[in-house]
């Protein structure tokens, strides 16, 4: 009877400890999903909450500025052949990748240039991603503090523990160098991307014939840097699903091996939550504009000189986007405009077609004209999946936004040419109907 009794009694106070157990998870579970719902909901809240945010914590969160940096470790000399500002700011949810090229120019005489004067070649001598971060801010006039430099294999391995990058390889690349041990071997056309056709994708820049990406595109150098910042974007954007959440201590173990950067994970962390919502279309790219002098005036050196006044104004617009708002406010209140009546030039467009399908350039073409636009020149190139908007000169983020609401597709992309005789270069894609 004793022992009966005993049991009866152990019975109802495990009873009593899981209800407690069953209310204290309830609780929490209710604490967490209050929690959440202040954070915003969905996965960005959930992760918010979990790292211990509550819905004051983005407001104060301001833009973050990095130095990308990726460097072949396969080669003898480690040159930073991807160089890329990136920016993020999670309030406006607003992101920008600047390219510069590889060659540019650093020295002050570029009739004595010598080719560790070139940007990518900083890293190479000096071992410390700093030295090359310095370089950017004196070329640029930014105040980056971060850099993260990636070697080679942490991106093919980050994109086989994702599963792959599905991508549209805009040409075909084939390409080979047994100095470097290197095969690029790429059909054009939306595939998935392993870790190993990654590197060669990043690598092109020409074919073993000499061709290269179409003049549209940008070619040689121009064209690989648009491809990189493509395949970034891309790879971000599906590194972000929710699905590679569980993934997280992996990639994380990729970085760890691979990556060297003066970004500490505690201040990271606190961007993540947000990072997982940004939108592909929310992200600016573009590449600092410089020009490519005769050799007999760089001593023999093939280097890139940064065109001073289009670079600044290109970072003006990338960067520092209130400060013009501000400023464009100020003038407009302190002169007496009448703004009933805006009269503004027509914007000029080059019309490239390169959907395989004659009948969608005269229907694209029609649609611009119709909404106000005019299309001083047409052609026709290879076939891409996607249809691209690229800026020339200086139309505004606005325009740009209608231009692609009229088209119903495209993705946006900056590329200033002082000499463009057109506004906007289209390529039309096949996801144009």
């Amino acid at each position: 009877m004793k022992d009966r009794r005993n049991k009866r009694k152990k019975k109802k106070i495990v009873r009593k400890v899981l209800l407690l157990i069953l209310l204290v998870l309830i609780i929490a579970g209710g604490w967490f999903a209050y929690k959440t719902h202040k954070n915003g909901g969905g996965l960005s809240g959930m992760l918010a909450t979990a790292v211990g945010h509550d819905q004051n914590t983005k407001k104060n969160l301001k833009e973050i500025k990095v130095l990308l940096l990726g460097v072949s470790t396969d080669l003898d000399s480690q040159l930073t052949d991807t160089i890329i500002v990136a920016s993020y700011n999670p309030n406006t949810q607003k992101a920008n990748l600047l390219s510069i090229p590889r060659d540019t120019f650093t020295g002050k005489n570029k009739s004595k240039a010598t080719a560790s004067q070139k940007l990518n070649a900083i890293y190479n001598y000096y071992r410390d991603p700093q030295k090359t971060l310095d370089a950017v801010n004196e070329l640029t006039g930014l105040d980056i503090e971060y850099y993260v430099l990636v070697k080679t294999e942490a991106l093919i391995k980050l994109v086989d523990a994702i599963g792959g990058v599905e991508f549209n390889v805009p040409i075909n690349m084939y390409y080979t160098d047994k100095s470097q041990n290197l095969v690029i071997d790429l059909k054009a056309g939306t595939q998935i991307i392993d870790g190993e056709k990654a590197e060669q994708l990043l690598r092109f820049r020409h074919n073993n014939d000499g061709s290269s990406y179409p003049i549209e595109y940008g070619d040689n150098d121009f064209g690989r840097m648009r491809t990189q910042r493509d395949f970034i974007v891309t790879t971000l954007k599906q590194t972000l699903k929710p699905s590679n959440i569980f993934k997280i201590g992996e990639i994380l173990d990729i970085a760890n091996e691979n990556v060297e950067t003066n970004l500490e994970l505690s201040f990271i962390k606190d961007y993540i939550p947000y990072a997982v919502e940004l939108n592909a279309d929310n992200i600016q790219t573009a590449v600092l504009p410089g020009t490519t002098p005769d050799l007999s005036e760089t001593n023999r050196v093939s280097v890139v000189v940064i065109k001073e006044k289009e670079a600044k104004e290109l970072i003006q617009s990338m960067f520092y986007p209130e400060e013009d708002n501000k400023e464009n406010e100020t003038n407009t209140n302190s002169n007496e405009i009448e703004t009933s009546t805006t009269v503004t030039d027509p914007i000029t467009i080059e019309l490239i077609n390169g959907s395989g399908d004659k009948t969608k350039l005269e229907k694209a073409k029609k649609v611009l004209e119709q909404a106000g636009y005019t299309v001083k020149k047409t052609g026709t190139t290879s076939s891409i999946s996607k249809t691209i908007i690229t800026n020339k000169k200086d139309v505004s983020t606005e325009n740009l936004k209608q231009l692609k609401e009229a088209l119903a597709v495209g993705s946006i992309t900056t590329n200033k040419v002082s000499n463009s005789l057109v506004d906007i270069t289209i390529i039309i894609g096949k996801d144009f109907e």
